[in-house]
């Protein structure tokens, strides 16, 4: 089963295989992301080493979302030993996230 996953927006999109789930997170991406992907494995009577293949939206997008999504398509590929692509089909040992711009980083007040 070909897993895709982008969390690049507010919006999080899902497919395994030809099956797209969205879902808005909110403040909560970090929390209940694994849970909702296993929930809609579940629903198709998967498991995680059904997943044979990895493609995540790599950015530009969101700081965090990015973050999060690339920390867990990143150690699903490792633990189940299987091909992780960027959005653009690239096969890739790692994701590392694309922001888009350099980080807004602010000043010390002290």
């Amino acid at each position: 089963m070909k897993m895709f996953l982008d969390t690049s927006t507010p919006t999080t999109i899902l497919k395994l295989d030809d099956t797209e789930y969205q879902h808005e997170f909110g403040n909560s991406l970090a929390e209940k992301l694994l849970s909702f992907i296993n929930e809609k494995l579940s629903t198709k009577h998967k498991t995680w080493q059904d997943i044979d293949e990895i493609t995540f939206m790599s950015g530009p997008g969101s700081f965090t979302g990015l973050r999060i999504g690339a920390s867990i398509v990143n150690t699903l590929a490792h633990e189940l030993n299987i091909p992780l692509k960027d959005h653009h089909g690239k096969l890739r040992p790692i994701i590392i996230p694309d922001y888009g711009r350099p980080a807004n980083i602010s000043k010390p007040r002290k």
